[in-house]
């Protein structure tokens, strides 16, 4: 049964679409849904699942396509679409007078303040635009803008003493309230300039155990530090919290940055009043954990043993034992996938990625999408392999894996599969905005797949076939011994309750960690040098 629905003049924003596709995509029965705005590429996505596009979408309609086994789950579908759009607050407008219909009257009407634009790609420019003109700072939470267009906007608002974070800026704690996926924590004085999402979210999250909190999040997207942004919306919020009473220490925080980028950021932190620490994740930079327990000395804060949840029945983390299969990782966050990849390249050799830390072990742009694109081998055996799947290019037209875990899970059950594979290590990220319940979904999934493989390995032992190994496996008796180790991005505070889902997780079988790095090192012990390894 499919459905597929423009309905004209309908808008919401991309985070409520993610999160109303996600919900129709859990009726049981829905085999596909898409639910966003019928731009020109979410129009080609219907192509994708085999549907139709409706005679007439414009750019300002509705898009709504599902599919289904039977006609009540399909009618159960819409019902979810329905109430959850009718759900939404109506717009506050004074009585009598007409709705803002433009960024810059609503500004004028209301104040400037912070804007927040969360729209298509090919529509935020014009609306950060107008609020920069009204005198607001930016928040762009859109991705897929176009990179001149970034600068642009960066340069205009440096001119009106602005601040622009973003674009794809996921993460920001501004005045106390958390913007985007985020996490409600305490006050502290400990601000933050980040140029990755789950990179702050990490630090914000390592900081509340210890009982810290932080002044600000001003996230200033993934690119910032690219040699054509050249930092130019770090340098303002380095700036913002160094004029702040309230931060006592700034920590700058990135995916890999541009080299020459990252040395001028430094020598401009060296010229500010408030101490600067650097936390660039790359070979031979500090982890993401080793920055937090960092700032918290340098604010006079104890560091804590970070919370370890053992498997039940399984190793502890302490019982590091040698492997003889690969590592795959699948990731919803970018740069927990680029810090984990760092540590298992240092440990373990050649870590391929769809964002490799090198170009030589970069794996196709869509190839790993698919559930039974599985590792991939080569005449030296199987690889080891880490996934972002919250990458821009595999989040087209579908929610962010935050939010819609289906297709990690899909992946997790052929990977589990592979008898290559030793260690699988997943993130799971917490807070606002995320799925309400991460582990009700993904600790089932891990039981099945450890499951299956004592299954495998029980019927191989018992057919006189143990130590025989598979086709293409490139080990010997991997398939007897799998493990699957989970970092657990959370706060105290989090809607989904940290402790329940770290207990959840870790009575299906998982090793959990509140550090992604121990996590990441955790499950290189487990490995071993396997037929993955060698030289990086």
């Amino acid at each position: 049964m499919r459905h597929v629905e423009a309905r004209a003049g309908v808008y919401a924003d991309s985070v409520t679409l993610m999160q109303v596709t996600a919900q129709a995509q859990a009726v049981s029965g829905v085999r596909a849904a898409l639910v966003a705005m019928a731009t020109e590429l979410n129009l080609g996505l219907l192509g994708e699942l085999g549907l139709k596009p409706p005679d007439r979408a414009g750019l300002h309609d509705l898009l709504i396509a599902i599919e289904a086994d039977d006609g009540e789950s399909l009618a159960t579908a819409i019902a979810v679409v329905d109430n959850v759009l009718s759900a939404r607050p109506a717009d506050e407008a004074v009585a009598g007078e007409q709705p803002p219909r433009t960024t810059f009257s609503a500004a004028r009407r209301v104040g400037s303040g912070l804007a927040l634009i969360s729209v298509p790609g090919q529509f935020a420019f014009a609306e950060a635009v107008d609020a920069l003109d009204a005198g607001c700072d930016v928040m762009i939470f859109s991705d897929s803008v176009p990179i001149e267009q970034e600068v642009w906007l960066k340069d205009r608002a440096a001119e009106r003493g602005l601040l622009v974070m973003g674009p794809d800026c996921g993460t920001a704690v501004v005045a106390g309230i958390g913007l985007g996926f985020s996490h409600s924590v305490p006050a502290g004085t400990i601000g933050l300039v980040a140029a990755s999402g789950t990179g702050a979210q990490q630090i914000i999250c390592l900081l509340d155990a210890a009982g810290a909190g932080v002044s600000a999040v001003l996230g200033v997207g993934g690119r910032d530090l690219s040699a054509e942004v050249g930092g130019r919306s770090a340098r303002a919020a380095l700036a913002a919290l160094d004029a702040d009473p309230a931060t006592e220490l700034i920590v700058l925080l990135s995916k890999p940055p541009a080299e020459q980028v990252a040395a001028e950021l430094i020598k401009y932190a060296a010229t500010l009043a408030t101490p600067v620490q650097f936390a660039l994740i790359g070979p031979g930079q500090p982890d993401l954990t080793a920055a937090a327990e960092s700032a918290l000395r340098a604010t006079g804060q104890q560091v804590p043993d970070w919370p370890v949840w053992p498997a039940a029945g399984g190793a502890a983390p302490g019982d590091h034992r040698g492997g003889t299969g690969v590592l795959h990782g699948l990731f919803a966050g970018g740069t927990l996938c680029d810090e984990a990849m760092v540590i298992a390249a240092e440990r373990l050799g050649p870590v391929y990625s769809n964002i490799p830390l090198r170009p030589q072990w970069r794996l196709g742009a869509r190839g790993p999408v698919g559930p039974r694109a599985s590792s991939g081998s080569d005449s030296s055996g199987p690889w080891h392999m880490m996934i972002d799947f919250g990458d821009d290019e595999l989040t087209a037209g579908r929610p962010h894996p935050m939010i819609d875990q289906r297709l990690r899970l899909d992946r997790l059950a052929a990977e589990a599969a592979d008898p290559a594979t030793a260690v699988i290590m997943l993130d799971v990220v917490l807070g606002h905005g995320a799925h309400p319940d991460p582990a009700a979904e993904i600790a089932p999934a891990i039981a099945a797949a450890l499951e299956g493989r004592a299954a495998g390995a029980a019927s191989a032992a018992g057919s006189g076939a143990a130590g025989l190994g598979t086709a293409g496996s490139g080990t010997e008796g991997s398939g007897s011994d799998l493990a699957v180790v989970v970092s657990l991005v959370g706060a105290r505070s989090d809607p989904q309750g940290l402790t329940a889902q770290a207990t959840a997780l870790a009575a299906a079988g998982a090793h959990v960690f509140a550090s992604n790095a121990q996590a990441a090192r955790f499950a290189c012990d487990l490995a071993g040098q396997g037929r993955g390894g060698g030289t990086a």
